[in-house]
């Protein structure tokens, strides 16, 4: 597919060791010990196998409790992905090429699709970090309290948290490459665009959890059964109004930013300031208030706590491999010529992320969940 190589692609994939022209065709699978480094199959088994069993869960709580919530979020985020992604990855193909160039390119992993564009574990990130961040605010109650817009916000922090630990690292190892110098991608937050750091990490998430809590989770909390038709529509719906959110949310930023590049990043940060205030102040509150037996538990995922500690293990050891590089680094580079992200955020986001887990794991026990015993704390 030599003819969707662009300039500016072909350049971005000789920086990360592989050839445009060359690279597979719709699937292209490569033994794990030819990448690049080691931390790519690590990366990859990481995400992809706690894609899987995100799903097998979303499945098994359908089955057991009537519950399809999980299952509608994770196809929602998969749903958004193939409407984000594909125009990302080729522009001319879409007409928009004028408008929107190359912004990055993932380096090849074991299995990638479209050509060496999109590899197998960013198809999984997508649902399994909606699934943490999500189960994690819903383990909390705090969509049936405050209801869908705050809880949706408490998302996007949380999201935000557990993103960024991924994303400012990512350059660093060669995972990927942003183009420095494609003015979508200004302004920069060391190795990562502002962009990149609100409207990835933060809004879409909120804009997803939003149209899943607003189509579906709210009205399985009263005790709302589904068909399999109702679910499939809706599930397309989200994937579609989510995109829109995700144009919408950060359109403050997109407008002012207009003026220039720095007032951009202010109205980037000012947009991710009050998501986080308003995420971790009402994040704080309810889980005082269920320590304190004024609210009460919604339900337990034992798969959102476990696999969340498993992330946060991975990406620490990810972490503590790449500080010495980090540390020998020259004006944020390091000696290989790769970017390096910023330890004190992604230190800041390990505390968020750690505590967010043990805000879920630190509450009074609960009954067991049903879409009846939901319900009955609804109404009741």
């Amino acid at each position: 597919m030599a003819e969707h190589c662009s300039t500016t692609f072909a350049e971005l994939a000789n920086e990360l060791g592989f050839s445009c022209e060359e690279a597979g065709g719709l699937v292209e699978f490569r033994s794990p010990f030819a990448l690049e480094n080691w931390t790519l199959p690590v990366l990859e088994l990481t995400i992809i196998v706690g894609a899987v069993l995100a799903l097998w869960y979303a499945i098994v709580r359908l089955r057991r409790h009537g519950d399809p919530t999980n299952l509608v979020l994770w196809f929602g985020a998969t749903a958004y992905l193939f409407i984000i992604e594909p125009p990302l990855y080729f522009p001319a193909a879409f007409g928009i090429e004028e408008h929107v160039d190359t912004m990055f390119a993932h380096n090849v992993f074991t299995v990638d699709f479209l050509w060496g564009r999109l590899p197998l574990y960013i198809v999984a990130i997508y649902p399994l970090m909606a699934t943490l961040a999500f189960g994690l605010v819903r383990m909390l109650g705090i969509f049936r309290r405050y209801g869908v817009l705050i809880g949706a916000t408490c998302v996007g922090f949380v999201h935000h948290a557990f993103y960024e630990i991924f994303d400012h690292l990512g350059p660093q190892l060669r995972w990927w490459e942003w183009t420095v110098d494609n003015p979508i991608n200004q302004p920069m937050f060391d190795s990562v665009p502002m962009g990149s750091v609100v409207v990835f990490a933060a809004l879409w998430p909120m804009s997803l959890a939003f149209c899943v809590q607003y189509f579906v989770g709210r009205h399985v909390d009263a005790g709302r059964r589904f068909t399999g038709v109702e679910l499939t529509w809706r599930t397309v719906v989200i994937g579609l109004l989510a995109s829109v959110g995700t144009f919408l949310l950060p359109l403050p930023a997109t407008v002012i930013g207009l003026a220039g590049d720095t007032v951009r990043g202010v109205v980037y940060a000012l947009e991710l300031a009050v998501l986080i205030v308003v995420g971790a102040t009402v994040m704080v509150r309810q889980w005082r208030s269920l320590r304190a037996g004024t609210a009460e538990p919604e339900y337990v995922d034992r798969f959102v706590q476990i696999y969340s500690v498993v992330y946060l293990v991975v990406f620490a050891g990810l972490w503590l491999a790449s500080l010495p590089d980090f540390f020998d680094a020259v004006d944020g580079e390091t000696g290989n010529g790769d970017p390096i992200g910023n330890l004190w955020y992604t230190i800041a986001c390990f505390a968020v992320a750690i505590l967010s887990v043990l805000a879920t794991v630190t509450l009074p026990r609960t009954r067991p969940s049903t879409p009846a015993t939901e319900a009955a704390a609804v109404t009741g």
